[in-house]
């Protein structure tokens, strides 16, 4: 009797073992699959939420001190209406040149028809302040495609129109004027100056009130966690002044101006 109420015992025993490391398994390779779903930190949709939620000049600041460089455009480029975006840059150059060529900013067309969640429509228009860049049919289509914004080096129109369908803009200028007859295409997803910044293609634009900041793609990972720093240093400030009445006290206290 002992020996066989022995062997039960042994039997349950070994197969209560074998269950438990069945569950320990299973649980680990679940937790494999979850660590392997998850989407890494530089993942580009992880990147950009993070962008969306920072503040323009936190991303200057950050760029400035960690790569030394002036990224940011100057207060020409302003909004049609008051925005907030992050995006990929989905470049676009025109070139001036009189022609009667109807083919001549047909590039430019299937360059936007190229792009879609996400992107930046970054144009630079040859000495185009005082040309429409883009208009309602462009942004239009930007809109119908998910764009998150434009970014013209150059004049924008149909302001009204692109107010009403809500697609943001940022431009050096409000114009009624056309590109068509005096631009030819010049290329796309090339390197570009706007509004003397470097932008390439797949770079990281965000824009809001204060203007508009490119972020090189290759830094993109590094700039974003030195921004937010930056962002939750200045926002903790705002209460610490008021409560002194002391903005020196409060710069000694977060090392933030």
């Amino acid at each position: 009797m002992n020996n066989g109420f022995g062997v039960g015992k042994l039997t349950m025993l070994s197969l209560f073992v074998v269950l438990f490391l069945i569950a320990v398994a299973s649980l680990g390779s679940f937790e494999m699959l979850r660590a392997f779903s998850a989407p890494a930190p530089n993942d580009e949709a992880v990147l950009l939420d993070g962008y969306r939620h920072v503040e323009v000049a936190s991303v200057s600041d950050a760029l400035e001190n960690l790569a030394g460089r002036r990224m940011y455009m100057s207060h020409r480029m302003r909004p049609i209406f008051p925005s907030k975006f992050a995006g990929i840059a989905l470049t676009v150059q025109l070139k001036k040149e009189e022609n009667h060529d109807p083919t001549a900013l047909q590039g430019m067309l299937a360059a936007i028809d190229a792009g879609g969640p996400n992107s930046v429509y970054v144009m630079a228009v040859e000495d185009g302040v005082d040309i429409a860049g883009m208009g309602g049919l462009m942004g239009t289509a930007m809109a119908a495609r998910s764009y998150s914004g434009a970014v013209i080096d150059g004049g924008v129109r149909d302001v009204g129109y692109l107010q009403k369908i809500g697609f943001p803009v940022f431009a050096l200028g409000i114009v009624p004027s056309t590109s068509v007859s005096h631009y030819r295409f010049a290329g796309t997803n090339i390197p570009v100056l706007c509004d003397g910044v470097a932008v390439n293609a797949g770079d990281i634009i965000v824009a809001d009130g204060d203007g508009v900041v490119v972020v090189p793609r290759a830094r993109a990972t590094e700039v974003l966690p030195i921004a937010q720093d930056l962002d939750f240093k200045e926002h903790s400030m705002y209460g610490y002044i008021e409560k002194l009445k002391s903005i020196e006290e409060a710069v000694k206290k977060f090392g933030r101006l």
